[in-house]
């Protein structure tokens, strides 16, 4: 199997500490879909480099805390040696998406439309806040709009035409 390309893959968390002895390792997870992981993924891929690693054996530790054991590291210090490295699988072989969900990293490029068709920008960054996900929209010539991922202001999200429609708050995109 060959390495996979950056563009194909889909970040599912970080290693944040060593789980024991024997090499198992504790991820800060950014999917919600555990089951998933532990149901249909068998390889996981470390690093900026892709090293790919059997996923042997995942469970939910804690809420957003999962501990991995991975085929090849079988000591502590192996797993110390992958501490703060990002942990992605292959895009494709992510849960389905259900009907209105979307994967974070296809919001950035979008252009984002008011209602009445006027263009506001394009997203250039999506901050996670916790309690609602909010674009940083690139404007030209002015300061960069920020706008909040809720039902009262995004109207359609428009992937096949690479757009967002919004109807923005009162002083949304005043300077």
């Amino acid at each position: 199997m060959s390495t996979p390309s950056t563009e194909e893959m889909l970040l599912i968390g970080q290693i944040v500490a060593v789980f024991g002895v024997q090499g198992q390792v504790k991820v800060r997870a950014i999917t919600d879909k555990p089951d998933h992981l532990r149901r249909h993924i068998r390889t996981v891929y470390v690093g900026p480099s892709l090293q790919p690693y059997t996923l042997s054996k995942v469970f939910m530790h804690k809420p957003g805390l999962l501990i991995m054991t991975l085929g090849g590291v079988t000591t502590r210090e192996q797993a110390e040696e992958l501490l703060k490295k990002e942990v992605s699988i292959r895009e494709a072989e992510a849960s389905p998406l259900e009907e209105g969900e979307y994967y974070i990293h296809q919001l950035y490029g979008l252009k984002v439309f008011t209602a009445d068709g006027t263009l506001v920008g394009e997203v250039r960054e999506i901050l996670e806040t916790g309690s609602n996900d909010v674009l940083i929209v690139s404007r030209r010539g002015q300061n960069d709009a920020l706008i909040p991922m809720i039902r009262d202001v995004v109207q359609e999200i428009d992937f096949d035409d690479g757009r967002i429609v919004i109807t923005p708050l009162e002083g949304l995109l005043e300077l």
